[in-house]
């Protein structure tokens, strides 16, 4: 079984900031990663109402960690359930768990890679396309290289290469188009 992904909207960094918003969808699992700041929130929804959906029929949303840029619109999403590093949120219910190794569905899953930020969560998407990884290790696949945000160095070059190491087909970053990566992917 696989998934379908769609990027809604590709995320900028530089005088203005926008994160990659991602729809994936599996079976009855309609998921949003990273609804972040975007220009205008038609940027969101728009795409979203082009694939026959609309903001209540999606059922989960994956924050790959909470900064604003990645988490500002999640409220655009009234029946999902919230997911981080941590737990699963949905209305006053806070369940805790591990997010490494966690199924959304059968072709999506969850996996803990601390570089970005401590709390950094990718999202593993077997899709048509083969692997494909949404995940905040690497901004663009122009750079920077060097996070310059990321708490810990080592942290984000290990984080990189478990991303690697799985032989992605696509890597989807916070704020650009997805990539393939490929021996010149900085590590």
């Amino acid at each position: 079984m696989t998934a379908s992904f769609h990027v809604l909207t590709t995320g900028y960094a530089d005088d203005r900031v926008a994160g990659t918003v991602t729809l994936l969808v599996d079976g009855a699992t309609v998921a949003i990663v990273d609804p972040g700041m975007v220009a205008d929130r038609r940027r969101i929804l728009d795409p979203l109402t082009e694939h026959g959906l609309a903001p209540e029929d999606v059922t989960d949303v994956v924050f790959s960690h909470h900064h604003p840029d990645h988490t500002l619109n999640a409220a655009l999403f009234p029946a999902a359930r919230f997911h981080d590093h941590m737990a699963i949120y949905r209305d006053d219910i806070w369940e805790d768990r591990d997010a490494d190794g966690y199924q959304l569905s059968p072709s999506i899953t969850l996996m803990t890679t601390p570089g970005h930020t401590a709390e950094d969560v990718s999202t593993l998407v077997t899709a048509k396309e083969g692997l494909v990884v949404l995940t905040h290790l690497w901004w663009t696949a122009e750079g920077p290289a060097d996070d310059p945000f990321a708490p810990d160095r080592d942290q984000l070059r290990a984080a990189r290469e478990k991303v690697l190491g799985l032989g992605p087909a696509l890597i989807v970053p916070g704020h650009g188009a997805p990539f393939v990566p490929s021996a010149s992917t900085p590590v």
